[in-house]
C-alpha cells in the first residue's frame, strides 16, 4: 500500500491538472498543499474527536468542503504557501485546490471487514495497511511521532 504522502501527492497532481499553475511555482505550490493535507490530518488525529472527523470525511459522511479537517488544511495552505507566495486573487483558486483533494480522500476507505458497510473498523484497516504499522496510518503515527 502506498504511503499517506503518496496518495496526497496522487491526489493532489489529479485536482491541480484543472488549475494553471506558473511553472515557476507549481513545485511549492503542490508541495505546499500536500504538506498541508498532511498535517491537518496528523493535527486533527490528535485532538479529542479528531479521528470521528477524519473518518467522517473520509468515509463521504461529512461533505469534504464542510468539514473541519478541510478547514484546517485550507488554514495551512493559506498561511504556510499563499501568503509567502504573496499571489493575491490568484490565490484564491489554488485554495479551492483544498476541498477537491479532501474530497478524493474518500476513495481511500473501502468495506475492508465484509460487514457491508464502510465503519470505523474499516477506516482502521484501511489505514493500518497490509502490516503492523505499514500503510496509511504507520505514515500518519509516523508523522505525529517524527518517524518516517
Amino acid at each position: 500500500m502506498a504511503s499517506i504522502l503518496d496518495l496526497i501527492s496522487g491526489q493532489v497532481n489529479s485536482v491541480a491538472g484543472n488549475v494553471n499553475i506558473p511553472s515557476n511555482i507549481k513545485d511549492k505550490v503542490l508541495g505546499g498543499l500536500s504538506n498541508s493535507v498532511l498535517g491537518s490530518l496528523t493535527q486533527t488525529a490528535t485532538k479529542a474527536g479528531g479521528v470521528d472527523q477524519i473518518r467522517d470525511l473520509v468515509t463521504g459522511k461529512v461533505n469534504a468542503a464542510q468539514s473541519p479537517v478541510t478547514a484546517l488544511a485550507g488554514r495551512i495552505f493559506d498561511n504556510d504557501v499563499l501568503k509567502q507566495l504573496n499571489l493575491g486573487s490568484a490565490g484564491a483558486a489554488l485554495k479551492g485546490l483544498v476541498p477537491q483533494v479532501m474530497g478524493k480522500l474518500s476513495n481511500i476507505i473501502k468495506d475492508k471487514d465484509g460487514d457491508g458497510d464502510i465503519d470505523f473498523n474499516d477506516l482502521i484497516l484501511t489505514l493500518k495497511g497490509g502490516n503492523a504499522g505499514g500503510g496509511l496510518f504507520g505514515s500518519l503515527l509516523g508523522g505525529l511521532f517524527g518517524k518516517k
